[in-house]
Parts: structure tokens; sequence; C-alpha cells
């Protein structure tokens, strides 16, 4: 990380000579532009930067659709504000001589972008905040590496690509040690930007891996993850690696994004233990109940995109019941920890496409709805979640999305211009899917039918 007089210092001795100014879209995307680091220093740091406001407004592919109100052609597709963060301003170790920051945005007056995902989770830390409150996450990503190039892999259409390992490499170190290089690479360039790297471990899938971080404080994390995504794919691009944090690849393994949730007091004591049953205090119990009185409805902001839901198979590892249990890897809420500042909850949901800062924002007001309305925590659930009658997570991202759009729950916690602009996200990519004619149906029908 680096301190304002620290980069002019870097300048100045012509260390570094680029500033990323980045902000995140609705794909949980870094965009931005790249600045000469003495126009960053003379000009962004006290009058910010400006992007288009479609940014917020565009499919994956970067189409302009209709349907959103704060950006349209009929509105001009004017520009909106970078403010950037200051604390975030880091060494990028894997782009030469580049240093980032990242921004809030805002409108010329001044307002936020209520879009914004950055500012989505910002505003439920406010509600924390209000509480005496604050939030800890760490986000685990997982994903599948090959040793075909993006381009490679572009030009075969997605197929036939060839994974790193061959066979299931979790926790294994004789499989691992093939990749070792490259994830090593990462660690140390993600370490290089201010991260506390924790861990490296092999998963499920073939050519699947996970590296772990240390969890901070919910904002800084989610930072983090989107500046990790965006590295680790630059820097496989640079070793001629592709990878790939899509939820469901292939009908094996889905790559998941686990989401550990805590909170303390502003004065950093834990507050979720007690002498409630499991240790829990009354506020962890109501704060539990929460996640599971709202899981449904907030699906979508922890599943987004209709690949999202292929995860959700029985038998592999990705819930499908609306349920909690003690370190039960079955149920979609898992709590862990021993108490004191570890006990925390793993929302197991969301997969690698996820939005880190949507999908933590949802958790902290479900959270905050089971505060307010001291919601009864149900007991705990023992045994296999995938065989029980409990509710289910949503199988698909319509139902999804209508759920979140009949939320009253939603509608109070994030503001109707918020709802009404992811549902636009999702009926957009719910359009583009129904209008796709897929390969499962050229096999099935070109000849046969």
């Amino acid at each position: 990380m680096l301190t304002l007089p620290e980069l002019r210092a870097l300048v100045e001795a012509g260390t570094i000579d680029t500033v990323e100014v980045v902000m995140t879209d609705l794909q949980g995307r870094l965009q931005g532009k790249r600045v000469s680091a003495e126009f960053f220093l003379d000009e962004a740091v006290g009058h910010d930067a400006e992007a288009c406001s479609y940014l917020l407004a565009v499919d994956v592919d970067m189409n302009t659709v209709d349907g959103y109100e704060m950006s349209s052609w009929e509105q001009g597709y004017g520009d909106f504000v970078l403010r950037p963060d200051l604390s975030t301003l880091r060494l990028v170790p894997w782009q030469a001589g580049t240093a980032l920051v990242v921004c809030d945005v805002a409108w010329g007056s001044g307002d936020p972008v209520v879009a914004s995902p950055r500012q989505v989770l910002g505003r439920q830390l406010e509600r924390l905040a209000a509480l005496g409150l604050t939030a800890y996450a760490g986000t685990e990503l997982e994903f599948i590496v090959f040793r075909d190039s993006f381009e490679e892999a572009w030009d075969k259409g997605y197929r036939n690509l060839a994974p790193t390992n061959q066979y299931n490499v979790d926790y294994s170190m004789l499989g691992t040690a093939r990749i070792e290089p490259l994830l090593r690479r990462i660690r140390r360039g993600m370490a290089g930007a201010g991260m506390y790297v924790e861990s490296a471990k092999g998963e499920c899938n073939l050519g699947q891996h996970e590296i772990a971080f240390r969890y901070a404080q919910a904002m800084t994390t989610c930072d983090n993850h989107s500046i990790y995504k965006t590295g680790a794919k630059a820097i496989a691009a640079q070793d001629g690696y592709a990878l790939t944090f899509m939820a469901k690849y292939d009908q094996r393994e889905g790559n998941s994004c686990h989401i550990h949730l805590s909170l303390r007091s502003t004065d950093g004591e834990p507050v979720f233990s007690g002498d409630r049953p499991h240790h829990f205090s009354p506020l962890m119990e109501h704060f539990l109940a929460g996640q599971l009185a709202c899981l449904r409805e907030l699906t979508l902001l922890y599943a987004p995109n209709i690949n999202s839901y292929k995860r959700y198979v029985a038998g592999s590892f990705a819930p499908t019941a609306v349920a909690w249990g003690l370190d039960n890897r079955t149920c979609s809420m898992r709590v862990v920890g021993h108490g004191g500042l570890s006990l925390r909850v793993e929302n197991r949901v969301p997969g690698g496409d996820v939005n880190p800062y949507v999908a933590v924002a949802a958790m902290i007001a479900a959270g905050l709805y089971g505060i307010e309305h001291e919601l009864e925590l149900p007991p705990e659930f023992t045994g296999d979640a995938y065989r029980s009658d409990l509710p289910r997570v949503p199988a698909n991202l319509r139902d999804a999305a209508r759920l979140f759009g009949e939320s009253e729950m939603a509608l109070a916690a994030f503001g109707p211009a918020m709802v009404a602009h992811y549902l636009n996200a999702a009926r957009v990519e719910l359009e583009a899917f129904d209008g796709a004619v897929t390969d499962w149906e050229r096999y099935r029908g070109f000849e046969r039918m």
C-alpha cells in the first residue's frame, strides 16, 4: 500500500509513471483508465476523474441496453465522477511502473451513484455504524486454470481446453506442484499489492485452485477481491495461461466464492459470542436468523447470472437448502469458529462470478433485518441438508429476480432506485440468454429433429 507522499516520491524517482484509476461495474469487474502519474497527482487527487455513466448500464459485452433510469441514450450518456479513495492506493507488481487506486462513484453534484456496487455496500456499512457496529469479511475464490492462452481459448470457442491438472488435486501437494510457479507468482503479486495471503490449495475440478486471503474490514476485502480477480487473470495471461472464475464451467464442481462475515463493535470487540446455545450472543442469533429469512429474496445479489444457478446441485458442495449448521458444508449458512473474533457466518451460496460488494451488502442487510425484528433462530440443522424438506435456494435467475422484485425487505434496505437497477440487469441477462441458440440445441436438433 502507498501513501500519497510515497507515491509522489516514486514518481519523482521515475519508478512509477502510471496510475490505474478504477471502479467496479455491475459484473464485479474493474473498469477505468490509466492516467499518467504526474496528471494523477496534479489533477485527479484534488479534482477527481470522469468516466461515462454507461459503465453501470451495460451488459457483460459492453452493449448499451434499455431500462436503466440513471444512464440512457435519452439522457445522453453523460459522465459521472470517479473520486479516488486514497486509502486504497497501492503498487501493481504485475504491471511495470504502475500504481492503482479504487474510486467511489458520484454525480457531478456530489451525490453518490446509488447503483454503484461500492456505494451499495457503503450504505449498509453506514447502517451498521449507526448501531455502533462494523463488519469484517473474507472471500474464498476458486478458479480453474488452463494451459491454453485466453486468445487460444476464445478461438476454440472455450471447448476442448487443457486443464492444468488431469485429476482431482483437492489438498494434493503433488498435483498443485505442477502449477505452483503460476500460483506463487499470483500470491507474490497480491502480497505486493497490499494483500495478506494466507494459503493456496487445490480443489476438486480439473485444474481448479483457490488462494485465500486474510479477513479484513468488509470494504477492504471487497476492494481486494476485485483487484485480485483482475490481477490473477493478467498474471495468467502473461504466462500463457487462461483462468476462469465462472460459477460453472462444466459438469464437474463449480467455482464457489464462500463469504465469511462477522461483526464487531466500533472499538473492535467481537459481538457474535455470548452465553446463548452454541456460545452465540442474542445479536448473533438474530443476525443468522436474518440470513435465513432473507436468503431466497436476496439470492439475485449472490447469484447474478444465468450460469450462477448451475452450481446448485445436490452433493456438489454448493448449497440447495435454506439451512444453517455448525461446520456443516451441506448448509447454505455454515457457522465456523470457536468464539471471540473467530466466530463467523460462512455464506456458501455465491459463486466465483459474484460481485463481492453487493453480496456482502446483502448479508449485512439481511443481518440487520434479523436484528431489527429480533428474529428467532431456527434449530441447527444436522445431517445432509441436500436431503431435507427445507425451503430451497432459487433454481434459476428468473425466479431469483422475481423474488428480489417482490421483496419489501430489499426495497426498504436498498431503496427503489437500486432495486430497479439490479432487476434490469437480470432482465438484460435473461433476454440475452433466451435469444441465444446453444450448442446443446444444435447437437440435439440439427439432424434428429
